[in-house]
């Protein structure tokens, strides 16, 4: 039989997360099997994720009855549940992170949403989190807003691992490769570990070719389909630039792990493309690839592997060239993109707090 496709990632240096979570999937065994059976080496949630989980059918009646007595109003009934689910994901990824040596194995919960313009707030937030769900493969969501950013550098300087989202534009990715940097060589200068820190950097890449495809210039014909994969090549040569030479070497030295850049919503969303797409064209070394399940499944099905991450560079720079002569801005439509982004990640916030709310409400 051929290997799996999922499987064979690994051999070009990629992890496969998975993009969901839910309570069944960790109890029931399902993570497991994907452990043991196509290799996954993580899991990722968000807001929206959390509100199809709890907001759909009755999965956690029984545990919300069983709270009952705790009196808890919607938020802190929704992070007693989200904490417990998280912690049994990271109790299933355990073993990657051991045998990985802290370099996979990891299990993502976001700060809210609505701290997205917040620091402090940030700050606070993930601390607590960090400290209530109390696992070495915990990584903290923080958006990369202009308040996301010294936020990411102070926890990463405090010794939490942090997965950065909302990454559309490559230079707001290149500030947050440096804002990881600065905080390993803070903690490198106070005599202080830096090997078992661990970050990704969560570059978004399909929601950039929906936006692009839903222009009605003609003249981006030859362009749709090409700017979310070209845009993310140009991002992966930035991150082999930043994670090398003399100061980088230093800190790898002393353990350090690069901040990995992880494609992030690889579902395809056109059906006029591959739906395996956004898997196919991004396979690189130290990097991450985050699928929602029905992606996992079709790659899994008939995925091909090949080192596509480093192929044809002129060609990506080309593809932004010729978006940037038709007159379409790229830093207009990736900044658009991240303010809809904590929007969109807002609202489902506040839909899985009264869905939260309805089932205590019933309960």
């Amino acid at each position: 039989m051929a290997e799996n496709p999922l499987k064979q990632l690994a051999s070009h240096g990629q992890s496969v997360w998975l993009d969901f979570i839910r309570r069944e999937l960790v109890t029931g065994g399902g993570l497991a099997r994907l452990v043991s059976d196509d290799g996954l080496a993580g899991l990722t949630s968000n807001p929206a994720i959390f509100e199809k989980a709890m907001g759909g059918g009755n999965e956690y009646a029984g545990a919300i009855r069983a709270l009952r007595a705790d009196r808890l109003d919607a938020m802190a009934l929704y992070e007693t549940l989200a904490i417990e689910d998280i912690r049994g994901a990271a109790d299933v990824m355990r073993g990657v992170y051991d045998t990985s040596a802290a370099g996979d194995g990891y299990v993502s919960l976001e700060v809210s949403p609505f701290l997205a313009h917040d620091t402090a707030g940030t700050i606070a937030e993930a601390h607590r989190l960090w400290a209530a769900v109390a696992r070495p493969n915990l990584m903290i969501k923080v958006p990369a807003t202009s308040a996301g950013l010294p936020a990411i550098e102070a926890l990463l300087a405090d010794g939490i691992n942090v997965n950065v989202t909302l990454l559309f534009a490559r230079s707001v990715y290149e500030q947050v490769a440096a804002r990881h940097i600065a905080a390993l060589e803070r903690r490198a200068g106070e005599g202080k570990p830096v090997a078992h820190i661990a970050s990704v950097a969560s570059f978004f890449v399909s929601r950039i070719d929906s936006v692009i495809d839903a222009l009605p210039d003609r003249n981006i014909d030859p362009l749709r389909g090409k700017v979310a994969i070209a845009n993310a090549k140009l991002a992966y040569e930035g991150f082999t630039r930043l994670y090398s030479g003399t100061g980088w070497n230093k800190l790898a030295h002393l353990g350090a792990q690069p901040q990995r850049l992880l494609w992030a919503s690889t579902g395809t969303k056109n059906a006029a493309y591959r739906d395996v797409l956004y898997v196919e064209e991004l396979i690189g070394p130290q990097t991450v690839n985050t699928l929602p399940p029905a992606t996992l499944d079709a790659f899994r099905d008939h995925g091909r592997c090949r080192a596509s991450l480093a192929e044809d560079l002129p060609g990506a720079r080309a593809t932004l060239a010729a978006l940037a002569a038709a007159g379409v801005s790229l830093d207009a439509v990736t900044g658009k993109l991240l303010e809809d982004g904590v929007k969109l990640f807002a609202d489902a916030f506040d839909k899985l707090l009264k869905a939260v709310e309805s089932a205590r409400a019933a309960a």
